[in-house]
């Protein structure tokens, strides 16, 4: 405006201030740079299990499992990836889907219902081992679970399918929790009334068991 007054700032200020102007410019030059690392976003893919049959919302495996994370310090957010009935098939038939959320990390719970039907281990192998892959072409870190094949369909069936778990989890190098019913499995106090499916205490029994193992994997350097 005309008559005003105007100040000249002196060059010296401009010089003190030059570095942190160039440091603001590469930031927002570059819309992938992030302020503040993103909480991690834990995928949990699998079945009943994971789903939360007969529970609750709150009393679910993927809910449990948060509020036990967080009250850790991890400001960690699982997204309920299971769906009832599904096989290995249907879990890799749906990772497109499931990886829309945009996990960071996934928990592979799936199997249980390949064994009730007696499905190929040999298929079951497959699927996973593709799952595996998958994800970890999309750089998020895996934590693989084991499962335990009905003891009625004899030893060779049993056999064959006990250790695929395992031995995937050693060739891609994954975190690997040997059996996601440990602790739970056979004891009537912590199922429903079928026998098959965890009840609250079942779950937070499971929870409270995985979660070392869910530590490492978010402790895990994405590249091993």
């Amino acid at each position: 405006m005309n008559g005003s007054k105007r100040y000249a700032v002196p060059a010296k200020y401009f010089k003190r201030l030059a570095p942190f102007a160039f440091l603001l410019g590469v930031v927002f030059s570059f819309p992938w740079v992030s302020i503040a690392a993103q909480p991690p976003r834990i995928l949990a893919l699998g079945d009943s299990l994971t789903a939360g049959y007969g529970l609750d919302t709150d009393d679910e495996f993927p809910s449990q499992l948060q509020r036990k994370l967080i009250a850790m310090g991890f400001a960690a957010r699982v997204l309920n990836g299971g769906v009832s009935g599904d096989t290995s098939a249907g879990g890799l038939a749906r990772l497109d889907w499931a990886l829309a959320d945009r996990p960071s990390h996934a928990i592979i719970e799936l199997g249980a219902n390949d064994g009730l039907r007696g499905l190929d281990p040999v298929a079951m192998r497959a699927n996973l081992d593709t799952i595996i892959r998958r994800l970890q072409s999309a750089n998020i870190a895996v934590l693989l679970t084991g499962m335990r094949a009905p003891p009625n369909l004899g030893r060779s069936y049993e056999s064959a399918f006990n250790k695929v778990f395992p031995e995937l989890a050693k060739k891609h190098n994954v975190v690997f929790y040997p059996f996601f019913l440990s602790g739970v499995a056979a004891r009537p106090a912590l199922n429903l009334a079928d026998g098959i499916h965890p009840n609250r205490d079942g779950v937070a029994v499971i929870v409270d068991r995985i979660t070392p193992y869910v530590v490492r994997l978010l402790n895990k350097p994405k590249q091993e």
